[in-house]
């Protein structure tokens, strides 16, 4: 499992019966959490502290009820700067479990020692982005949702990177990707973010499990000849690292060579020391 455990901004405080009890900045959240199957005893007084706590309802989707929590505050990791705020679905804009990611990709980069175009696709609201960004590349960076866009612009101010070499593009990830292979371009990274479900912002429907294989196939030739990475992860459930690894082997490695594996990335939980799911994620390397 790849761990994100360089965090000073975030925690994951404990775990109980369904949900998590998080630390973002100076704020206690409380969430529900998928894997959270166990019901152990509620010793942190964040539990009943909280800023904010998001109620899932039995008829699907949820609300959040808050004590003072701010409309919008801001966490940093590293040198990177995050606005946050709770939105639908129990979501603050960002998943603080790709850090590992990010520091994984991040330190390709800066070891290539020459110039690096990386693509982002399902690129939301950054976090992979503004890494890269900062370790060296020039960015594209494409999201179907013109809100999220703008909300990764908004990141990239907060950390210092508005006049970073970033392409910011409102667009439907299959078709983009499909132009540029068209038009003759390379990236030396790609990374892929995409969800179980969605819409382009032309009602295009996409579902992972029927979609992702064609879409590795598509962004596979996008790869330069002297390509660092492939970054693919997965929040749907039933894809697990093997069937990622077995994609990129077949869709990356069997077309460029060089090395795949995948596994769980985690967040540790601070109350036990063990180590919560959060997703998994793939990834291809050159060497």
């Amino acid at each position: 499992m790849w761990i994100a455990d360089n965090w000073k901004d975030y925690e994951v405080l404990d775990t109980s019966g369904g949900e998590k009890l998080e630390r973002w900045g100076d704020f206690l959240l409380i969430r529900p959490d998928p894997q959270v199957i166990w019901n152990t005893p509620r010793r942190n007084p964040g539990w009943k502290k909280c800023d904010g706590h998001y109620h899932r309802s039995a008829k699907g989707g949820g609300e959040w009820e808050f004590f003072g929590l701010p409309r919008e505050w801001s966490i940093g990791y590293r040198d990177l700067t995050f606005r946050l705020k709770p939105f639908s679905f129990k979501h603050t804009g960002l998943f603080p479990e790709q850090a590992v990611n990010w520091d994984w990709f991040s330190g390709l980069i800066r070891e290539a020692g020459r110039p690096v175009k990386i693509l982002n696709l399902f690129a939301y609201t950054g976090g992979a982005t503004l890494a890269a960004a900062r370790a060296g590349a020039a960015v594209t960076h494409v999201d179907a949702s013109k809100g999220m866009v703008s909300w990764a612009r908004e990141n990239a101010a907060a950390s210092g990177l508005s006049q970073a070499p970033v392409r910011w593009l409102v667009d439907d990830c299959v078709k983009f990707a499909e132009r540029e292979l068209r038009r003759g371009s390379r990236y030396d990274g790609i990374i892929m973010d995409p969800p179980s479900y969605g819409r382009g912002p032309k009602g295009e429907i996409w579902k992972m499990e029927e979609n992702i294989f064609s879409l590795l196939e598509l962004t596979a030739q996008l790869l330069s000849d002297n390509a660092l990475f492939f970054l693919l992860n997965s929040y749907t459930t039933g894809l697990q690292p093997a069937v990622l690894r077995y994609l990129l082997g077949v869709c990356v490695a069997g077309r460029l060579g060089g090395q795949v594996e995948a596994g769980e990335i985690g967040l540790p939980v601070a109350a036990n020391g063990l180590i919560l799911p959060c997703g998994a994620a793939g990834r291809w390397t050159r060497r």
